[in-house]
């Protein structure tokens, strides 16, 4: 399975990571990705929603399903990826630089409350992966 040691995870399989500017960055993880299939559509949050932690925000179908996407943490949406319209797979291709969105945290403690790797680790081994 691949994951990347330098992010946050949620149990509803998003990755979240802190960029320099005090700004993060949400795609989903490649688990997620794996158990959709192949993508072919994306909506994303429009910029400058004001999200919750845990608020249905986004929506990436596949010839399988259709899933949601969750707010890790309350913020502001500041950018979406453009790419991502026109091809919904790359997310396939590569996870983890297919971001879906990006946001402004109300507070950066807040990633505090998420997985690390290891916590993640644990979370796919529970779930059978």
């Amino acid at each position: 399975m691949n994951t990347q040691n330098n992010l946050k995870y949620t149990k509803s399989h998003e990755w979240v990571r802190l960029e320099d500017d005090g700004t993060v960055t949400i795609g989903i993880t490649q688990h997620a990705q794996e158990l959709l299939g192949d993508m072919v559509f994306v909506e994303t949050p429009n910029v400058g929603r004001k999200l919750k932690r845990g608020e249905e925000c986004a929506v990436v179908e596949s010839v399988k399903a259709a899933a949601d996407v969750y707010a890790p943490i309350a913020g502001e949406v500041t950018a979406v990826n453009p790419e991502l319209e026109s091809a919904p797979e790359k997310i396939n291709q590569d996870a983890y630089s297919a971001w879906l969105f990006k946001l402004k945290p109300e507070n950066t403690g807040d990633l505090n409350n998420l997985l690390d790797y290891a916590a993640y680790q644990k979370l796919l081994e529970a779930e059978g992966d």
